[in-house]
């Protein structure tokens, strides 16, 4: 992690298979005093800095890449508070019947990568900080577009230094890196297990095979 993303600080680096909002991830930012990118752990669901309570965050998981420079909530932070969220796949879910298939997505060969993320600090009554994030999406590449509408914005490499810059205020640059993922990606369908968020082990991410054709699945 520290070499791939050239940052620095101490992380919890057990595994997560299964993470659900409200619940802690890891990122990394760089703060305008320091030219070092840090690792942090924050609040999946970003709290407003102006919010009156945390449950907002409950609807702020994602954020739409289109309107980012409008929505009371994001605006300000995507002009300085941006971030990147690691990761080695996710999830999007296909509905069959009454229930829904899960597939996880990943970059490459199960390669680590990062999505674009923003975040910000709130106070609650007591004086407790709590920092918060949430990830950018933006149109799907031709992997999601038969499974969701929206995938999540994800960055490259070359891209990491213009997004987490705190003093870059060109925000239309930055606007420009959250296009469709068009580096190479693969899918499989995993346990129904993901859906519960109590399940959180390595067999959430396991291929299965499906009990009819996954064509079917998706086009049926």
């Amino acid at each position: 992690m520290r070499e791939r993303f050239d940052a620095y600080g101490e992380y919890d680096d057990a595994p997560s298979y299964n993470i659900a909002p409200s619940q802690p991830v890891l990122s990394i930012r760089q703060e305008p005093s320091s030219p070092r990118r840090s690792f942090s752990t924050m609040r999946w669901g970003l709290i407003p800095s102006w919010a009156k309570d945390p449950t907002i965050g409950f609807r702020t998981i994602n954020a739409r890449s289109e309107t980012v420079t409008t929505m009371p909530s994001f605006r300000e932070p995507f002009k300085s508070q941006r971030c990147l969220i690691p990761a080695d796949g996710f999830y999007e879910w296909v509905r069959n019947g009454k229930s829904k298939q899960p597939y996880c997505f990943e970059v490459g060969d199960g390669d680590l990568f990062a999505f674009a993320g923003l975040w910000d600090r709130w106070t609650d009554p007591r004086g407790e900080v709590v920092e918060s994030c949430t990830i950018l999406t933006t149109t799907p590449n031709a992997l999601l577009a038969d499974i969701h509408d929206r995938m999540p914005a994800i960055l490259r490499p070359d891209d990491y230094d213009l997004w987490l810059s705190p003093t870059a205020q060109n925000t239309e640059s930055a606007l420009r890196l959250l296009s469709p993922y068009t580096g190479p990606m693969r899918r499989y369908p995993v346990s129904t297990r993901v859906n519960q968020v109590q399940n959180d082990d390595a067999d959430c991410a396991k291929p299965v095979e499906l009990e009819v054709p996954a064509q079917s699945q998706l086009f049926g």
